[in-house]
C-alpha cells in the first residue's frame, strides 16, 4: 500500500510505499479463510446404514497418530506392533471392516477370501505389492497408499550411506568399538566430484538428486519414462549407460516382474570397478548372490542395503539363514551396510503417513471417497451438508458391464437424484449417488433392489 510523505523542506509530497505493519500476508491468507469458511454450509457426518460397529486391525506400530485419528471417529481399533503371518490372519481377518499393515504383512487372496466383513485396506507405506491388488478390487476393496511422504527420509539415508561407505565409516567405527586404532586413508574418497547414478527418478530419486548436486556430485539418472531433469541432473539411454559411468548406483524401482533381479551379474561386471550399489528400493530386486561374488572378488568396493527378498516378520527375530540362505555371508563381508529397511522410519516421516493414509482411510469409510486408491476407480461428491437431512448416499462397487447404470437409475427413479458420479477401473467400477426425500423404509428397499443386480460387488448406504 502506498501513503503519501513529505519532502522535508519543501511543500511536496510523494507517494511511497509503506509496509503493513500489523498484518503480514499469512494473517491474511487467514483472515480470508476464515471469512470465507462463514459462507459454506458445514458438511453432514455420515454413518453406515448397517452400523455393526465398525473395528480396524492395525498392525505393524503403525503411527500412534493414525489410531488415535480412528479412535476419535468412533471406530474400535485392536493395534498390534507386530505383522501377521497368512495363517494369523485367516483367523482374525474375517471380523473386522479395516486394517491398516506395512511393508511385512501381506494380504493374498487367500486371506482377502476370508474378509467376509472388509472394507479398505491401508498400507502406511510406500508400496502396495504386499497386497493382491486385483483380487482386492474384485471383493470392492480399495487400497490406499503414502506414495510421497517418507521420500526425504529415504533420500536423506541415501547421502548418509554415500558418505559413509566412500570413508569407510562402518569399518572404522566397528573396529574402535572393539578396542583397535586403525586411522587410514587408503580407499577413502570424498563425495565430490563423484558420479551419482540414480535407477528410477520419481519422487525419491528426484529428491536425491537435489541433494546430491549440494554436495557436488554429478547426478544422472535412467528412467523408463523420459522426464525433466532437476539442477543439472542428465538422463541416460539405458541402465547399462548408467552402471557403466557411476561411482555410485542407487536404485529406487517399485517391485515388478521386469524389476526382480534387474541388478544381477551381468549388471554389477557393467559397474566400474571400486564403485558402490545402494538399494534402498525393494528386495528382490537385486541378485543379493552375484552381488556377494562382486563384493568378494573386490569388484565393487561397497554396498548398501535397506531391504531384502525376506525379512524378519518383528524386532527382535534374527537375521540368518534360515530368513536369506546367504545371510551369514553376507553379514561377514567388509565395506557393506545392513539395515532392517529403516529408510522410511523418521518421527517425520511416519507421522506425514499416519496422517495421509488414516484420512483416507476414513473419507472412504465415511464418505465415500476413494481418491487416491491405487486400484480402485477414484471417484467423490462433495459432501451432504447438514440441511440436507433426508439425504443418503449410495456407495455402489460393480461388475464393469453394459447396462449396469441403466438398472441402477430405474432403481433411483422414484427420488431425486441430488448428484451421482461414476467410473470404471479394469473390471471394476464405482458409483457414488446422493438421493434426496428417502425415508428409513426406502432405504432398505434400495439396497434390496440394488444389491440383486447382477454386476454388484458391494454396496453401501451412508446417512
Amino acid at each position: 500500500m502506498s501513503s503519501p510523505i513529505q519532502i522535508p523542506g519543501t511543500t511536496r509530497t510523494v507517494a511511497a510505499s509503506v509496509s503493513p505493519t500489523t498484518t503480514n500476508i499469512h494473517d491474511r491468507f487467514a483472515s480470508l479463510h476464515r471469512q470465507e469458511s462463514l459462507n459454506f454450509r458445514q458438511p453432514r457426518v455420515l454413518h453406515p446404514v448397517e452400523n455393526e460397529g465398525l473395528r480396524l486391525l492395525i498392525l505393524e506400530n503403525i503411527s500412534v497418530e493414525a489410531v488415535n485419528a480412528f479412535k476419535a471417529q468412533g471406530l474400535h481399533v485392536d493395534h498390534y506392533t507386530k505383522a501377521m503371518s497368512e495363517d494369523e490372519l485367516l483367523q482374525k481377518i474375517g471380523s473386522y471392516h479395516g486394517i491398516g499393515i506395512r511393508s511385512k504383512t501381506k494380504i493374498t487372496e487367500k486371506v482377502l477370501k476370508a474378509a467376509t466383513k472388509l472394507l479398505v485396506i491401508g498400507c502406511f507405506c510406500i508400496g502396495t505389492n504386499q497386497v493382491d491388488l486385483k483380487a482386492a478390487a474384485s471383493a470392492g476393496i480399495p487400497v490406499f497408499n503414502s506414495p510421497f511422504s517418507n521420500s526425504r527420509s529415504v533420500a536423506e539415508l541415501v547421502m548418509s550411506e554415500l558418505v559413509v561407505l566412500s570413508r569407510q565409516l562402518f569399518e572404522r567405527s566397528y573396529e574402535l568399538r572393539q578396542g583397535l586404532w586403525n586411522k587410514q586413508s587408503k580407499g577413502c574418497w570424498e563425495v565430490r566430484g563423484k558420479t551419482l547414478g540414480i535407477v528410477g527418478y520419481g519422487h525419491i530419486g528426484s529428491q536425491l538428486s537435489v541433494l546430491a548436486e549440494a554436495f557436488g556430485i554429478r547426478v544422472i539418472f535412467f528412467d523408463v519414462i523420459n522426464l525433466m531433469p532437476l539442477g543439472s541432473a542428465r538422463q541416460v539411454e539405458s541402465l547399462d549407460a548408467l552402471l557403466s559411468e557411476a561411482d555410485f548406483v542407487t536404485l529406487h524401482v517399485p517391485e515388478l516382474p521386469e524389476t526382480i533381479n534387474m541388478i544381477s551379474r551381468d549388471q554389477l561386471a557393467l559397474m566400474k570397478k571400486g564403485a558402490y550399489l545402494i538399494n534402498n528400493a525393494r528386495g528382490k530386486v537385486v541378485d543379493i548372490p552375484a552381488l556377494i561374488e562382486s563384493l568378494k572378488s573386490g569388484h565393487l568396493a561397497g554396498a548398501a542395503l535397506d531391504v531384502f527378498p525376506s525379512e524378519p516378520g518383528s524386532n527382535g527375530s534374527p537375521f540368518d539363514d534360515q530368513v536369506n540362505p546367504w545371510a551369514s555371508t553376507l553379514r561377514s563381508l567388509h565395506n557393506v551396510i545392513l539395515t532392517p529397511h529403516i529408510g522410511g522410519s523418521t518421527e517425520e516421516a511416519q507421522r506425514m503417513i499416519g496422517q495421509e493414509v488414516s484420512q483416507a482411510v476414513l473419507r472412504y469409510i465415511g464418505l465415500g471417497s476413494t481418491i487416491g486408491a491405487v486400484n480402485f476407480p477414484e471417484v467423490d461428491l462433495r459432501a451432504i451438508t447438514a440441511e440436507e437431512g433426508d439425504h443418503v448416499r449410495v456407495c455402489y462397487v460393480h461388475k464393469n458391464q453394459p447396462g449396469v447404470l441403466k438398472l441402477v437409475n430405474e432403481t433411483f427413479a422414484p427420488y431425486n437424484v441430488e448428484k451421482q458420479y461414476s467410473d470404471s477401473k479394469g473390471e471394476v467400477a464405482y458409483l457414488m449417488a446422493d438421493i434426496a426425500n428417502v425415508s428409513p423404509m426406502d432405504v432398505t428397499s434400495l439396497q434390496e433392489s440394488i444389491r440383486r443386480t447382477d454386476a454388484n460387488i458391494l454396496t453401501r448406504f451412508l446417512a
